[in-house]
């Protein structure tokens, strides 16, 4: 009876698969984490702040394994795969979820803070993806979900440079869809719109230290719209979590999966923006061929 409920537990052990996500210390990043360790999983959970993460999180379980990265260091970020595989024996599935916010015209931005959102938003996320491709590629499986948002579809006047990093992203995940698909692994692109998190608020998102008074209107609007839209946000960043997890158990996932009603208007003002300028250009478009 003994050996036996061993080997059972043995089994589930070995059938549980792993998390890495990146960003866990608020949002998005710390629900689902939350939720994944509570549904069993094993959850490689990575922060800049080691204790705030901890305190976060608010288990300590041998399922969940906090990890302090500069996601801006190579070597910082493939010692925390190293970790992960180490201590999990695999990682099943990727989520890039950190990110920062440069909100602000791009004539007042410096190249040293719009660096610093491309840092985090877009060369992070290309090392750990490069980190923990090799262990995918060897076990001929996984899934990674970079989180984007609508807003790396369509931009708007003092979010350029997010939108951009956001932009960025979805040419990427697009094109690694592709180059991946024949090792058995799968790319989401999550596209929420507004998410009720501190976002807005929190040490997530910056403005340009040197604004330029001829933005003024933009900087009155983005003034409003932080003192507006927290707490009023539409996208329930738990059930977001929950397509996540959802969407590693389908055979075959979504390229992309807009989240939100507003990511759903967005998008769709979008289409028809382009569709407009694509009938309206039409004769332009195919002058310029060979006759």
């Amino acid at each position: 009876m003994l050996v036996s409920l061993y080997h059972k537990f043995k089994n589930m052990e070995n059938q549980r698969k792993t998390w890495f996500i990146t960003g866990c210390s608020q949002g998005i990043g710390l629900i689902l984490a939350k939720q994944l360790l509570a549904e069993g999983y094993n959850v490689a959970a990575t922060a800049r702040n080691l204790d705030a993460l901890k305190k976060a999180i608010g288990v300590s379980s041998p399922q969940f394994l906090p990890l302090q990265v500069d996601l801006v260091n190579e070597e910082s970020v493939r010692s925390a795969v190293a970790s992960a595989v180490a201590h999990f024996k695999s990682i099943d599935f990727l989520v890039n979820n950190a990110g920062y916010g440069l909100i602000g015209g791009i004539e007042e931005s410096s190249n040293e803070e719009v660096q610093a959102s491309f840092d985090i938003n877009v060369f992070g996320l290309l090392n750990v993806t490069r980190s923990v491709l090799p262990h995918m590629r060897a076990a001929k499986s996984g899934h990674i979900f970079n989180m984007s948002t609508v807003f790396g579809l369509i931009a708007g006047a003092g979010w350029g440079i997010y939108c951009g990093t956001k932009f960025a992203v979805e040419g990427m995940s697009e094109a690694l869809a592709q180059e991946v698909k024949p090792f058995g692994i799968n790319v989401t692109i999550i596209e929420p719109g507004y998410v009720r998190t501190n976002f807005l608020s929190s040490g997530s998102i910056a403005n340009p230290k040197n604004p330029i008074a001829e933005y003024g209107a933009i900087a009155e609007e983005i003034r409003k719209h932080k003192e507006d839209v927290p707490g009023n946000q539409p996208g329930d960043p738990q059930k977001i979590a929950e397509v996540i997890i959802s969407l590693s158990k389908v055979s075959e996932p979504p390229l992309r999966i807009l989240l939100g009603s507003d990511a759903l208007q967005f998008a769709n003002y979008k289409i028809q923006m382009l569709q407009n300028g694509i009938e309206t250009n039409k004769q332009i478009t195919l002058s310029t061929d060979f006759k």
